[in-house]
């Protein structure tokens, strides 16, 4: 491809950023917290958006009875499809995905989390670093892809999809999970939402499950009565932060990721102050790298519980025992590379280079995501998209999550560039 060619797609961003960047602001502005997850206003809004720009956002909303099943309240899956060629639908499928839930703000905000606010060159609000960020970025690549080559009369071969979606936060199974399940779509390749300065080709699987511990209630003046959840709990919660020490020497070989961790993020139980707790749940997170055997690694977990289980129990009378329900949440698997991914590999590590002035590394993430369902069904793809070099720099899931609005610019025409090489 001509370097002309490049340099008129990036002509074309930045005439055009500041309508991106007006996008981007529009779409942060409407929130999709998750939970609760009434996420359908949001695809609502953003198929309107998209409609000013002449694109046609097929809505897929999901069952409401297998939303609610899954904990969420409203569920509504777009895909844009853009045909070139004379022979619809000939020619490889390139889909472009990015999700539009969210978990919510928290404290700690110094802007509005649904604000879209420009301090200093940064665009603040949440989801501005992942991923409505990327809802614009695929966007507005799409349209200079489109532009530039149609002034250009230049052809174009092959199908384009945007897939926006809206759960990735509870694992994808009703995002892209849904869309490849009812065969709405069986794209070649596939791009993801991610960060701007590294191209990610593998990440962590992720098994999170609740534990419930159950005691006996009892009044705390006469605490022998009763049988403490949460003393149990205590014991179970030491036994898995114990297996952390272990997890260090158990260490991947994909650059980026490191070894397994296990955290418990949510604990609930007790009734009052003055009552000897009779239930407490926990909910658990254990990453697992991509070396590892999701099914070994959750018969793993559920020993370590029921031996510390048994532990707590050891000496006490049959009827002062606690006992423990465990229910799997979550099996995401991790996302390993497939060998068809190298074009789009090649593409963004060169087009980076060139645009962000310095080398971009192909490499894994300690996260999880819903990339994942697509390599699951043999869809060789990668994460990449705007934001800055980590997690940590963007604030992500944390107050004052924001985006430099340069990255924005220049991972957009890195990802027009790539889709020159793949669709010109």
């Amino acid at each position: 491809m001509s370097n002309t060619t490049y340099a008129q797609l990036d002509a074309w961003i930045d005439a055009h950023f500041d309508e991106q960047v007006k996008f981007l602001q529009e779409l942060i502005r409407v929130p999709t917290d998750t939970p609760p997850g009434n996420n359908a206003p949001h695809a609502e809004r953003t198929a309107t958006l998209l409609k000013d720009f002449g694109f046609d956002a097929e809505k897929h909303a999901v069952p409401e009875a297998d939303v609610k099943a899954y904990g969420l309240e409203t569920i509504t899956n777009l895909i844009v499809r853009r045909h070139y060629g004379t022979d619809t639908g000939a020619g490889k499928t390139i889909a472009l995905n990015a999700h539009g839930d969210v978990v919510p703000p928290g404290e700690g905000w110094t802007q509005n989390p649904y604000g879209g606010d420009i301090v200093d060159g940064k665009i603040y609000g949440r989801a501005s670093a992942v991923s409505k960020c990327d809802f614009s970025t695929f966007t507005f690549a799409t349209r200079a892809l489109e532009a530039v080559n149609q002034a250009a009369h230049h052809p174009l071969n092959g199908n384009l999809e945007l897939h926006f979606t809206y759960d990735e936060e509870f694992g994808g199974l009703l995002g892209p999970g849904w869309l490849l399940d009812k065969g709405l779509t069986k794209p070649d390749l596939m791009i993801a939402a991610g960060f701007s300065y590294q191209v990610v080709t593998a990440h962590n699987g992720c098994l999170q499950m609740e534990v419930t511990v159950h005691g006996k209630m009892a009044h705390a003046a006469i605490p022998e009565t009763g049988v403490d959840a949460l003393q149990g709990a205590v014991a179970v919660l030491n036994a898995l932060y114990h297996q952390n020490t272990l997890y260090k020497a158990v260490t991947s070989k994909v650059e980026g990721i490191n070894h397994p961790y296990v955290n418990v993020g949510l604990i609930e139980g007790g009734t009052n102050t003055n009552v000897i707790p009779g239930k407490v749940m926990l909910k658990l997170d254990r990453r697992m790298i991509p070396e590892e055997n999701p099914v070994e690694v959750e018969a793993s977990i559920r020993q370590v519980i029921a031996d510390a289980v048994a532990g707590f129990n050891q000496g006490r009378a049959a009827d002062m025992h606690i006992s423990v329900d465990i229910k799997r949440m979550l099996m995401a698997h991790s996302m390993q590379p497939l060998a068809g991914n190298k074009p789009l590999v090649d593409a963004i590590q060169t087009h980076g280079e060139q645009l962000f002035g310095e080398p971009i590394p192909a490499m894994g993430t300690p996260l999880y995501t819903d990339v994942r369902l697509y390599g699951e069904r043999g869809i060789p793809g990668v994460i990449y998209g705007a934001g800055p070099r980590t997690v940590l720099e963007s604030h992500a899931k944390r107050a004052d999550e924001r985006l430099d609005l340069e990255d924005l610019r220049r991972a957009t025409k890195v990802i027009a560039r790539t889709l020159q090489d793949l669709l010109g």
